[in-house]
């Protein structure tokens, strides 16, 4: 019996500590940050990292082994990594903007907007994948260059705004 009531207090504790519930500082909030850090830099990672496989895809010949490989490579990025980092970093997001800004905040508006119009770039690669596995692409390399760099410049803003949050 002694036993349990140690492993309750101590479960209890540990939850007082993460939680914030002891008196310290909020660490629930701060664990939260730390994960939609890292949700955002894979989500990053792989939006800088899709269109230049796609520069390489799009030079590949329809129905070779290069263009093969680049579907399943571009599949793999987009499902296990893109998709679910989005989904992490909008959930996270969301709720940090909601507890400790309460979505008040001409900067933070400004984030939000860029960061739906990363994830309608986002959607818009999703699109062009599915081009790219039918075989139906009808963009040159150029193209996906080009296409390449709006995501940095969207983070570019994003990482300005908050960090500034010059309004």
């Amino acid at each position: 019996m002694a036993f349990c009531r140690t492993r309750r207090s101590l479960m209890s504790s540990a939850w007082s500590q993460l939680s914030g519930h002891d008196g310290n500082a909020p660490m629930l909030i701060e664990w939260i940050k730390a994960f939609h850090v890292m949700a955002v830099i894979s989500w990053m990672a792989g939006m800088l990292y899709l269109p230049r496989l796609m520069v390489y895809h799009a030079d590949a010949q329809v129905g070779s082994i290069q263009s093969e490989t680049f579907k399943i490579m571009e599949r793999r990025l987009l499902k296990g990594i893109i998709n679910p980092a989005m989904a992490l970093t909008w959930i996270l997001g969301l709720y940090l903007a909601w507890q400790i800004f309460g979505f008040k905040g001409g900067w933070l508006h400004a984030k939000l907007l860029l960061v739906f119009m990363l994830s309608g770039v986002h959607g818009y690669l999703v699109g062009r994948v599915r081009a790219f596995a039918e075989d139906r692409n009808d963009k040159p390399a150029r193209f996906y260059r080009i296409i390449n760099e709006v995501p940095a410049v969207l983070m570019a803003l994003i990482v300005i705004l908050v960090i500034v949050k010059p309004f």
